[in-house]
């Protein structure tokens, strides 16, 4: 019994977000192993291929975002915190598995959908340029693929419904376990079945990654049953918060398929250039956007259950004010850094990477905003504005795709200037809307520290070209060693400089940094004799 109560304790927002961002990082870190690995081993012995790879989880992804990924977290959490707070632990149950057999039923059709027609999607809509072999592979991957959307569903409900309870871990460590059947997978099936081997284990991957979910399930009293309540007024909120946020997700998919269509279109390699360079605009979005905004999210949703809005907007606010402070440096660090960190993970085909990723900078700093500023919304139960708002940032992105990226254009460089643009315009009018509505966004303490995070930065990016210049990238470095030191040299300064000009501007974001840093280093070790 101690151990199960124990298993209920909800964990603190800073202990969460610790847990995400340190998660976030160590998931983060396996996939640039796994983008290594899918480089070193199949670019120069089957060229294309790893073009062939990227392509074929892009109509997987796609339904996945669109049909259900709305439901997981922001249309989802509200609604159990609303139970939860009443005390409803049985209705929360019930809806969870509603939603886990409805979704369940419609991923499984799709997924018969993607196994009967990849080859014409992929043929006629993803990636028309491949070559009859590399269309193949892909086909056969993402055939081999076709369940994953079912088994990444199911794992997001099941770990929805333990974040309302304020339990994180196995919803931070399931998907590492993706990563990792990927990355064994270069070395099981390689020499057999060559690029294709990959999907079968990012098969095996996702149904590890469900299992890992489920482990997550114990201590909370959950009971499966095989139902469906339409008739709860709760379950109905939910799917009618659905088609709002599936929409928004599955027009990001789609403009995901038309860069990589446009990619594809510029000749073999700019695909795999295009992803390497967002995989690495994704680490800093996942360890201080998505990691801080969804350990946020149950609690802010939580005090708007309580009828709370004073402490709902006192904590959005702080939260927002320290993902700026934590997104300006990591701006910084990135695009003086583009070169070392591209060479360092990716090889040859680094200048390529760091070009795009340059490009890619300005979008990390309103990605990772807008985790935090969507939010805002969902927290009310609002899924209609970010769609609204998506709608035409996005449809403003494909327009800029077709005339960035062409040869006689920015080329590939031009599908991150697009995202970067369309990313910038997207936050800024989210906060209209805010205003708009909000007379705390009036508030002069919140926007006084906004521009002190603003002056701040100006020292860090002084900082970081003047490391740059001690520290130049050699066409001769090579090496862990070599590049790991020079990055780790430049980005340490810049925020070493950041930390210390932020304390001198009166700001409040480094001190609990510092505090914790000081405990760690400086709490007594009791030693039992």
């Amino acid at each position: 019994m101690k151990l199960i109560n124990k298993a209920n304790t909800k964990v603190s927002f800073g202990g969460a977000t610790v847990l995400l961002i340190v998660v976030a990082l160590l998931g983060q870190g396996l996939g640039f192993l796994r983008n290594r690995l899918v480089s070193t081993n199949f670019t120069s012995v089957d060229p294309g291929s790893t073009d062939a790879f990227f392509a074929a989880f892009q109509i997987p992804d796609f339904f996945f975002l669109t049909i259900a990924a709305g439901a997981l977290g922001v249309a989802f959490v509200p609604v159990l915190a609303d139970r939860l707070h009443a005390g409803d632990r049985k209705g929360m149950m019930e809806i969870t598995n509603s939603l886990l057999n409805l979704l369940g039923v419609i991923m499984f059709v799709v997924a018969i959908i993607i196994f009967i027609f990849a080859r014409p999607l992929l043929q006629n809509i993803v990636a028309p340029n491949l070559t009859p072999h590399q269309l193949d592979q892909a086909t056969s991957i993402m055939r081999l693929a076709a369940l994953n959307p079912m088994f990444f569903t199911l794992s997001g409900i099941i770990t929805s419904l333990q974040q309302t309870y304020g339990r994180f871990f196995f919803y931070a460590i399931a998907p590492l376990f993706y990563n990792l059947a990927i990355i064994f997978s270069v070395y099981l099936f390689k020499d057999q079945f060559g690029v294709v081997g990959l999907g079968i284990g990012a098969l095996i991957g996702a149904i590890l990654q469900l299992l890992v979910a489920i482990l997550g399930l114990w201590g909370l009293n959950y009971r499966y049953r095989p139902q469906i309540n339409f008739k709860t007024a709760d379950f109905r909120q939910v799917m009618k918060a659905l088609p709002a946020r599936s929409v928004d997700q599955g027009i990001d998919s789609i403009n995901s398929i038309v860069e990589t269509n446009r990619a594809n279109m510029l000749g073999p390699g700019p695909v795999s250039y295009y992803n390497f360079a967002t995989t690495l605009q994704n680490v800093p979005i996942m360890l201080f956007g998505n990691a801080i905004a969804t350990a946020a999210f149950p609690k802010l949703a939580e005090r708007l259950s309580q009828k709370r809005p004073d402490l709902f907007h006192k904590d959005f606010f702080r939260i927002l004010r320290l993902m700026i402070w934590i997104a300006m440096p990591v701006v910084v660090v990135s695009y003086f850094c583009r070169g070392y960190l591209a060479r360092l993970l990716f090889g040859d085909v680094a200048p390529e990477v760091a070009l795009i990723f340059g490009y890619l900078t300005v979008a990390i700093f309103f990605r990772i905003v807008y985790s935090i500023a969507s939010r805002y919304f969902y927290a009310q139960k609002d899924t209609r504005t970010p769609l609204l708002i998506s709608l035409f940032a996005i449809g403003l992105n494909i327009v800029l795709v077709f005339d960035l990226a062409r040869p006689s254009s920015y080329g590939i460089a031009g599908l991150a200037l697009a995202q970067s643009l369309t990313a910038a315009i997207e936050v800024v009018l989210l906060f209209v809307i805010m205003f708009l509505r909000d007379r705390y966004l009036l508030n002069r303490a919140f926007w006084g520290s906004i521009v002190r995070i603003v002056s701040v930065t100006g020292f860090s990016m002084i900082t970081a070209f003047i490391m740059v210049s001690l520290l130049p990238l050699q066409t001769s470095d090579r090496g862990f060693v070599t590049l790991g030191f020079k990055f780790g040299a430049i980005a340490g300064m810049t925020v070493a400089v950041h930390i210390c000009m932020s304390l001198l501007f009166g700001l409040d974001e480094p001190r609990p940094v510092l505090r914790r840093i000081g405990q760690l280093i400086l709490k007594p070790i009791n030693i039992k004799y």
